[in-house]
């Protein structure tokens, strides 16, 4: 199950957010740069899950 819902983000970052970024410059170092902000982009929205999980199975333990 974990794999699929990998298998579904990641497929859903490629399509939604890499190719919409990349195909919008025509430079490359400009779709560089596109790549490199859309990686940050995915960092900081898996700290924000990773930050998230930790609070909720924290709550869970001390109050469950």
């Amino acid at each position: 199950m974990a794999g699929v819902c990998g298998l579904v983000g990641t497929a859903a970052f490629l399509g939604l957010i890499l190719v919409p970024a990349v195909g919008a410059y025509r430079q490359s170092w400009q779709r560089l740069v596109a790549v490199m902000l859309s990686f940050y982009v995915l960092a900081a929205m898996m700290g924000i899950g990773l930050l998230g999980a930790g609070a909720v199975i924290w709550i869970w333990g001390r109050y469950g």
